[in-house]
C-alpha cells in the first residue's frame, strides 16, 4: 500500500527499520559545547593549526576562531594557546582545561550512545515493531 509506514521501512528482508537518532551537547541558556566544537578542539590537537583544523571541516577560520573564542567566554578560561608565526612558523596546543573538556565530553558521549542503544533495544525492539502493525 503506497504511503505506509511499514511499506515505506522494509529493508531487503523485509523487516521494519525504525533507529532512534539523537544529538547531544552541553547547555546553560545555550547550546555551549557538542561534536562540532568536540571536532575542531581534537583536531586541533591532532594537527597542532586552528586553520588547518578548520580546513580540514570546510569551516572558515574566522568561523572557527569566531566559535573557540565564544567558547572561550561562555566557558571562562582558554581552550587554545596560539602561537604567532615567524622562523619556526605559528600553531596552536590545546590548554589543559581543553584536553580535559574534549576527554571528557568523548567518555560521556561515548557511554551516552551505549545507555542509547541499550534503552532504544528496550523500548523500541522488534516485538514492539511488530505490535504497532497487528
Amino acid at each position: 500500500m503506497p504511503g505506509c509506514l511499514r511499506c515505506e521501512r522494509l529493508n531487503r528482508r523485509g523487516v521494519t527499520i525504525i533507529k532512534l537518532k539523537y544529538k547531544l551537547w552541553l547547555a546553560d541558556e545555550e547550546k555551549l559545547f557538542g561534536d562540532g566544537p568536540c571536532a575542531i578542539l581534537q583536531l586541533v590537537q591532532r594537527l597542532g593549526s586552528l586553520r588547518q583544523a578548520a580546513e580540514e571541516l570546510k569551516m572558515s577560520y574566522s568561523q572557527a576562531w569566531k566559535l573557540i573564542k565564544s567558547l572561550e567566554a561562555r566557558w571562562g578560561f582558554k581552550l587554545i594557546e596560539s602561537k604567532s608565526g615567524g622562523i619556526a612558523g605559528g600553531g596552536s596546543t590545546l590548554t589543559r582545561q581543553g584536553r580535559y573538556l574534549i576527554k571528557t565530553y568523548r567518555s560521556f558521549r561515548q557511554e551516552a550512545v551505549v545507555e542509547l542503544e541499550r534503552l532504544e533495544n528496550k523500548w523500541f525492539s522488534q516485538q514492539f515493531r511488530d505490535s504497532l502493525y497487528e
